[in-house]
């Protein structure tokens, strides 16, 4: 005898993420689980009374987004801060900070982040545009990909860095003639004001990341991999804000947290990981939440030119320069890290964003499956912005999973002044090679790096198809070759990121038996062109058969 649904979906197509096209069938939850994926001629069997049919109205119904790689509590403080992802230019960039200070006279240091690099000149803003709007208290706010800081001189002077400070290993402070701090600072010279700088407390953290849960359900993401567990920009740890959630019965996303891996240190924490994971499968058992992954940051960004490249950077005359960017961990380091790592029963979360970064990465996957042999810890390397051909090839042999940021690959002013111009003339063949590593049999996964950039999949998904922003005149970045089809960029947004959050046992697909977290999209992003992909939007989501979002009409 059928099973009576709580839940019926009918009248529209499903993608399942098991197959290349959607079908038209219909499909019957019960107590939070999907029981049946039927013809929709089917249903009346299990239909009782109580059940709720849901009319898709000619759209499409798809397994929950999991986003692969994002920064939920420390992008949900910065809405609550000053926040600058919306600014169209330098000048509404200041005038925020402005606004924000005025707004906020009592706030000792005006904190937030999200400007732009390619609105200032060589991509780094100066002091003296904040000081002409806030001089009596320190201003900090970090560039939109997090990987630069602007301050002004009131937070210079607190944190004590002038023209004698030297910069640390990791990192860069820009300087006027004299040396004087300039306004911007690259990748760990940040940290110059941590001695300073006031600490995010966790009631902030906390209420940061019922925010971002928030907006990430109107996106149609039901689960994620926070990048970064932990002490980090500036945050304070996150693991118990995620475990407060849980307790309070708030956390309804399903999360996989990377613990943070702190590169001035060693491998002794590969311990302290293992006790802190361990901690909260206990704690937390069948819960919502996992803490067995690590993230280590191999290298930079290349707009700043700490992105770890084969090739030198060039100067502004297209001349080599001395540098190729940073390894922030000694190659040989890091395979003895991610063999610890992984022999602890550990997935290894790369930053990995230049081709020399990506191939000591993989170099590093590659020492630990020659120690330890093959695991199911289903490693993934991050960004890809630029990766040789001869690497590409070596994600599936070695079970390394492709984690993509396909928002990024476009042309715009970040890649088109602060980047390209600087880096090798066949460069642009090389980047962000999504078709290329799918043609050589690897796996991928997706996510946005939100706060960096839009969390919105729709929009990444547009993308990877169309390799262009929507509604741009601009050329397609690289060959034709390196786009994607809609049904692999779906597929890499909920199926792909359920394999690395070893969630692809109930989550990720439409299938009996999987937990019913799904996203009604309209008008089917099938039925369009690929140029209008970015019109079909989210009406409604759903966890574990809970409605959490409707759009209001």
């Amino acid at each position: 005898m059928a099973v009576l649904a709580d839940l019926i979906y009918t009248g529209g197509w499903i993608f399942t993420a098991h197959s290349n096209a959607p079908e038209r069938m219909a499909v019957a939850v019960t107590d939070g689980v999907i029981t049946a994926v039927v013809p929709e001629s089917e249903t009346t069997a299990l239909t009782g009374p109580t059940t709720q049919v849901i009319d898709l109205k000619g759209g499409l119904l798809v397994p929950g987004f999991q986003d692969a790689h994002i920064h939920p509590v420390f992008g949900g403080v910065e809405l609550l801060q000053c926040d600058l992802s919306g600014s169209e230019n330098a000048e509404e960039a200041v005038a925020r900070i402005a606004a924000y200070a005025q707004a906020n006279p009592d706030v000792e240091w005006i904190l937030g982040g999200g400007w732009s690099m390619d609105h200032f000149p060589g991509g780094n803003p100066t002091r003296g545009l904040i000081d002409a709007v806030v001089s009596d208290r320190p201003v900090l706010v970090a560039s939109r990909d997090h990987h630069s800081t602007w301050a002004n001189t009131k937070a210079f002077e607190l944190a004590g860095i002038t023209a004698a400070t030297p910069d640390p290993a990791d990192g860069r402070v820009e300087r006027e003639a004299d040396g004087t701090p300039a306004g911007a600072l690259q990748e760990g010279a940040s940290a110059l004001f941590d001695a300073v700088r006031p600490e995010v407390n966790a009631e902030q953290g906390y209420q940061g990341l019922l925010r971002t849960q928030s907006e990430l359900f109107a996106l149609g993401i039901t689960g994620w991999q926070d990048a970064a567990v932990g002490t980090a920009f500036g945050m304070p740890d996150s693991m118990p804000i995620y475990e407060r959630a849980i307790n309070d019965g708030t956390l309804l996303a399903h999360v996989v947290g990377a613990q943070w891996w702190d590169r001035s240190a060693g491998i002794e924490q590969v311990h302290e990981k293992i006790e802190r994971r361990d901690a909260v499968a206990a704690r937390f058992p069948g819960k919502e939440l996992d803490f067995s992954t690590v993230k280590i940051m191999v290298d930079g960004v290349a707009e700043n030119q700490t992105a770890a490249m084969n090739a030198p950077y060039r100067d502004s005359h297209g001349h080599d320069t001395d540098n190729s960017g940073l390894s922030f961990i000694d190659p040989e380091l890091l395979k003895q890290y991610v063999t610890a790592l992984d022999a602890a029963g550990f997935q290894v979360h790369f930053h990995a964003l230049g081709d020399r970064a990506v191939r000591e990465a993989l170099d590093a996957v590659e020492a630990a499956r020659a120690a330890n042999g093959p695991s199911d810890n289903r490693h993934h390397l991050a960004h890809l912005q630029v990766v040789a051909a001869a690497e590409t090839a070596r994600f599936a042999p070695l079970d390394a999973v492709a984690n993509i940021q396909s928002l990024w690959a476009v042309h715009e002013a970040q890649m088109d002044e602060l980047t390209l111009p600087f880096l090798p003339d066949d460069s642009e063949e090389h980047h962000y090679p999504f078709g290329e590593l799918r043609s050589h049999g690897a796996r991928l996964a997706a996510g946005s790096d939100w706060p960096v950039s839009s969390a919105n999949p729709i929009d990444a998904i547009h993308i990877a198809v169309n390799r262009a922003k929507p509604g741009s005149t601009n050329e397609p970045l690289g060959p034709p070759t390196q786009k994607l089809d809609l049904a692999t960029s779906l597929t890499a947004y909920t199926a792909g990121t359920a394999f690395v959050n070893h969630r692809d046992h109930d989550t990720g697909a439409i299938v009996p038996g999987y937990v019913a977290n799904l996203v009604v999209l309209e008008p089917n992003p099938f039925e369009l062109d690929p140029s209008e992909i970015y019109t079909a939007c989210v009406t409604s989501t759903w966890v574990r058969g809970t409605q959490v979002y409707a759009r209001s009409n």
